[in-house]
């Protein structure tokens, strides 16, 4: 099978509006057009939304952390009473994750997804000793138990199916798809809705910490315990605050698909995938922030960017952005959209 590329790609734009139907189906996908580019000439693509088969499904699986920022665990794991969880997964914010993938347009996911939910809560030393198993005791260790997430994968939703998810409560993400010939793939999340539970204190033994960051040590072991994240904001200066506030503002206003995530040691900001990760430095006065841009593409600035893919730190991206005002953030933006652009 010819790999998959998800757009946008090389030498193709799309071109589209993100607008939902009053009908019982939204038609943002009846608005996409993806054009190759070819001598100064455009050509339009034909897009599919053919019904979800096993192979796409498989093609999902070996290609899921890419795509969707899930590092992959089992695929149709049975559960005790008999059900089949389509994928299980734990993304880059160490949160369980079980995707369904919607096969016809009378498929319920979402509350067969719910169900699974439950049962994954109510059962969590099976999923911790399937992540021990594939990934060792210490990301088992370390898995986000406050909120897990249930993705739904579909050709198309009702606006029935989006009203719904509103109204429960909990991390479910709407995820439709469409095929440009045999090599492009292209992800529309359509909605994304946070659980308001907050994370308890976890600490992550694999991540090495720098530049004073530090997790929250185990009560148990006797250690002292170190301040969340939120509690270092609420320590913040007035001068700092505001640059946090600012900094948000303008984080969830690159678009309506941003949602962020309170976790102990930083806040992430993402789409599908984390594009930003914040961490709040009142002793410091800074704010930092972790983007998913190559640091090798960008030409450093002493005390503003640094390169910190062989550095252990909270979070994930690979490039350390240091904000100290307003002027930094400016400078930052086209660093920022750039990895709100490839999440």
């Amino acid at each position: 099978m010819t790999p998959l590329r998800a757009a946008m790609v090389v030498n193709a734009f799309v071109c589209g509006k993100n607008q939902r139907g009053l009908s019982g189906r939204s038609s943002f996908l009846s608005d996409i057009k993806l054009f190759q580019i070819s001598d100064n000439k455009a050509g339009e693509l034909s897009g599919s939304s053919a019904p979800l088969e096993r192979a796409l499904q498989t093609l999902f699986e070996k290609n899921l952390e890419t795509l969707l920022g899930v590092r992959f665990l089992a695929s149709e794991y049975s559960t005790t009473h008999g059900g089949r969880m389509d994928t299980l997964g734990l993304d880059e914010n160490s949160y369980p994750v079980i995707i369904e993938y919607k096969r016809n347009i009378n498929e319920n996911v979402i509350n067969q997804g719910l169900f699974y939910l439950d049962w994954l809560m109510d059962h969590k030393a099976d999923f911790r000793l399937l992540v021990q198993e594939n990934m060792g005791k210490e990301k088992a260790d370390a898995i986000e138990w406050s909120a897990p997430r249930l993705i739904c994968i579909a050709a198309d939703f009702t606006r029935y199916d989006l009203h719904a998810i509103k109204q429960m409560g909990r991390n479910i993400e709407l995820i439709r798809y469409r095929r440009f010939g045999q090599d492009l793939l292209m992800l529309d999340l359509l909605t994304s809705v946070s659980s308001s539970r907050v994370s308890q204190p976890v600490i992550n033994p694999s991540m090495p910490m720098t530049d004073g960051a530090m997790a929250v040590a185990g009560s148990a072991k006797g250690a002292t315990r170190h301040k969340t994240n939120s509690e270092s904001l609420a320590d913040a200066g007035e001068a700092l605050t505001n640059l946090y506030s600012d900094t948000v503002a303008y984080l969830l206003s690159l678009g309506d698909d941003v949602t962020q995530k309170t976790l102990n040691c930083y806040f992430a900001f993402r789409r599908i995938k984390n594009f930003v990760c914040l961490e709040v430095k009142p002793t410091l006065d800074v704010l930092r922030l972790y983007l998913k841009v190559d640091p090798d593409t960008v030409a450093l600035e002493k005390g503003f960017t640094r390169n910190v893919k062989n550095k252990g730190h909270f979070g994930t991206g690979d490039l350390e952005v240091t904000l100290r005002n307003l002027n930094d953030l400016e400078r930052a933006k086209p660093l920022i959209e750039k990895s709100y652009e490839s999440s």
